[in-house]
């Protein structure tokens, strides 16, 4: 597993590392036994890659396949205690750091605020442009609603033109290929843990030191979720602990379907890495970052998902603290 810094004059660094890739046969052998012990109906097997310009998908490209990698971009310390403003960022330029122009990218992050003008959780669905595609940005942004408290969802694209983001985003990236996937059916959860902490989790305790990252995208099919949106306005005390961090976020109850974009890292290797991060939408106004399903004994996900070949960890913060990344 080779790492490789790239670091230009006035430019954020970018560190290349190569993850430990199984097969996906091997992948769903592992997944099946670790989702069995927090699900009662676990079923995973290898597919072709569903046409994700269907709904309730509606993604730019047909599939996720083809020189997958897995970005994080900024993090958490950028956020808290304070802002830091001065964190903005082009995914056009992230797909050139990640050697994939006309990537295709999803994940969570934070709201573009230099363009929104507020902060808003991000919901990135982009097919960066090349001589071959156009740009196409399918992102989403979750803010909260002055008047009433509530969730407002928006698309990105019907009021902006720019492909930003601000301060941290995890993000898989690919080629937007049809291909082979694994296709992970789970219900009634049985266990503790979320849909996305439970395959993270069964990956670390298989592979241990081999770093294994994933992503792709899962439905909500059938049930709720525990979803939280920040505020508007950046804290302007400073928050030190998750119990401040919670009492300043925005909790919700979502309704199923919710289309979630997860991206997960077994163990880190030494980046600083937020392990797991995902945020979902929907197409009746709901949206935000995922927690867990509040509907154990009906909840029903449908996910497909790949193993990343390369982690490419951008501006990691040079001070950090491990709060506020649930």
């Amino acid at each position: 597993m080779g790492i490789v810094l790239h670091l230009k004059k006035k430019e954020m660094a970018c560190v290349e590392y190569s993850f430990h890739v199984p097969s996906l046969e091997e992948l769903v052998v592992v997944l099946q036994k670790g989702l069995k012990g927090n699900f009662a109906d676990v079923q995973v097997s290898v597919v072709d890659c569903p046409d994700l310009t269907k709904e309730p998908f509606t993604f730019p490209v047909k599939g996720i396949c083809g020189k997958t990698r897995i970005a994080e971009v900024g993090g958490v310390p950028y956020l808290l205690p304070l802002v830091n403003k001065e964190k903005v960022y082009d995914l056009n330029k992230i797909a050139k750091e990640i050697k994939l122009p006309g990537a295709f990218i999803l994940g969570a992050g934070a709201g573009p605020f230099q363009t929104l003008g507020f902060n808003a959780e991000f919901m990135p669905v982009i097919q960066i442009g090349s001589e071959h595609k156009p740009a196409m940005n399918g992102s989403y942004f979750a803010h909260i609603n002055p008047a009433d408290g509530g969730c407002l969802l928006e698309k990105y694209s019907e009021k902006y033109h720019d492909f930003g983001c601000a301060l941290l985003a995890n993000l898989f990236a690919s080629e937007g290929q049809p291909g082979k996937v694994i296709e992970v059916k789970a219900k009634r959860r049985t266990g503790k843990l979320n849909f996305v902490t439970c395959m993270r989790q069964t990956l670390e305790k298989h592979y241990g030191d081999k770093p294994v990252g994933m992503g792709g995208t899962f439905v909500i099919e059938k049930g709720k979720a525990k979803t939280h949106i920040m505020p508007a306005e950046f804290s302007s005390c400073p928050l030190n602990s998750d119990e401040e961090v919670n009492k300043w976020l925005h909790f919700y109850e979502m309704r199923a379907p919710l289309v979630c974009l997860p991206v997960f890292v077994s163990k880190d290797p030494g980046f600083d890495l937020r392990l797991e991060h995902t945020h979902c939408f929907s197409h009746h106004g709901e949206g935000g970052h995922y927690h867990q399903d509040t509907t154990p004994d009906t909840v029903e996900y449908l996910g497909y998902f790949l193993p990343a070949e390369f982690l490419y960890r951008i501006d990691q913060p040079k001070e950090t603290h491990l709060f506020g990344r649930d």
